[in-house]
């Protein structure tokens, strides 16, 4: 794999925690809640609560027991839980993810979402929307949006310094 530097990920997260913020203007503000999806979503969700002054605790989803491909792969040896320490039910959830590609990480975020509780609504924000898209998911929130070829990824590394690399297999 080749790595190719890509975009100027300091400005997508600005770009995202500025959305993010108007996002959170309509809505009640004891009523909202941040969910990463592991790792990089849990990584870019503490960054926008830093970046927007905020001291929410943030819950982490481990979706590796919710996959569609878990029969096929099986689940890697060291898979932690999911941590959501706080009722959803009635909350705006801000689930978060670094990259959206075919939408069946979403998908199974939100299967797992709902064995919490049911949230009043949940929006999506993601650092960086890639074509390939298998399922009808679209973020509320994006920081770029790529297409790139079916042999060609992008992945956020961090979390200190948060950064996204494209790799392209050789």
């Amino acid at each position: 794999m080749k790595n190719i530097p890509i975009l100027n990920t300091e400005e997508l997260i600005k770009s995202i925690a500025r959305q993010t913020s108007v996002l959170l203007d309509g809505l009640s503000s004891s009523n909202i809640c941040f969910i990463g999806i592991h790792t990089g979503g849990v990584w870019l969700a503490h960054r926008i609560c830093r970046d927007l002054g905020l001291s929410n605790v943030i819950g982490e989803l481990n979706i590796a027991f919710y996959r569609d491909d878990f029969s096929k792969l099986g689940v890697h040896p060291t898979v932690e839980p999911s941590q959501i320490p706080f009722d959803i039910n009635d909350k705006h959830v801000i689930l978060v993810d670094d990259i959206l590609h075919t939408g069946r990480t979403v998908r199974a975020a939100m299967n797992e979402l709902f064995d919490y509780g049911r949230p009043l609504s949940i929006n999506l924000v993601v650092l960086v929307d890639r074509n390939g898209r298998e399922l009808p998911i679209t973020p509320n929130i994006c920081g770029t949006s790529i297409s790139l070829k079916e042999e060609e990824h992008v992945k956020l590394r961090g979390p200190k310094p948060l950064r996204l690399e494209m790799s392209k297999n050789s």
